[in-house]
């Protein structure tokens, strides 16, 4: 396609189309993993590799493979990217593996990154598809971190724990204690707690969008009142 807009791309990926919240794909990892913030950015970090590794191989092989293979190959090249990131978690980050555990591998069967290769990679160049590869992961990041900060706040009444799983020993002391003596509410940690809050930042999202569409239409209906007073005042003048 010749009329790519990278800025519609990024607004799709990040605020429009956003993966989670809109398409709402990839809800398995987003509930189960966003228990904490550490937790969303292991596999947040790891799903927007795979999209954009996946995005720009499947744009590069897009003209050389046939409808019967075309879905196939694209799996093969997503659970090579996937298996790559396991690797590399392994030998750097092991304890955040073992947690994130069976959802790092089930990133090769989610619907966002087969979605966007076959539905954005497989018809578009390389610099672009490989754009809107990272630009969704990054969407889909953003979503993964805002739940995983709510639910930590929220079950234990501190944030950023246990950010040494990633970041190294340094990052041991960025916890923050937001609420001393705090009583723990389980059930924001546990599974209920991941849909209760993403419905809720679902709702707020579509609040906002309302919002955004009555100002467009107000300024639409000015318009007219305006273009006509200023047609009133040329003529008089």
């Amino acid at each position: 396609m010749s009329d790519i807009s990278y800025r519609d791309i990024s607004l799709n990926g990040l605020w429009k189309n956003n993966p989670a919240i809109v398409q709402l794909l990839g809800l398995c990892p987003l509930l189960a993993v966003t228990g904490s913030v550490i937790n969303a950015i292991g596999m947040g970090l790891a799903t927007t590799l795979v999209l954009t590794v996946s995005n720009s191989c499947v744009a590069m092989i897009r003209n050389f493979t046939t409808d019967a293979i075309r879905l196939p190959s694209f799996v093969m090249i997503i659970a090579a990217a996937v298996t790559c990131i396991e690797l590399l978690m392994q030998a750097f980050a092991y304890e955040l593996f073992t947690i994130l555990g069976i959802f790092l591998p089930l990133i090769t069967t989610n619907c966002v990154i087969l979605g966007r290769a076959d539905a954005f990679a497989s018809k578009n160049s390389l610099l672009p598809s490989m754009w809107d590869g990272f630009i969704m992961g990054v969407g889909f990041t953003g979503v993964l971190i805002l739940l995983g900060a709510i639910r930590e706040v929220v079950g234990t009444g501190a944030i950023f724990a246990n950010m040494d799983l990633l970041f190294g020993a340094g990052a041991a002391n960025w916890k923050i204690t937001l609420f001393a003596d705090y009583k723990n509410v389980l059930v924001a940690i546990l599974p209920p707690g991941a849909f209760i809050f993403t419905g809720l930042i679902i709702a707020m999202k579509n609040m906002i969008d309302g919002q955004i569409k009555k100002r467009e239409a107000a300024k639409k209906a000015d318009e007219p009142t305006v273009s006509r007073r200023v047609r009133v005042t040329g003529n008089i003048s």
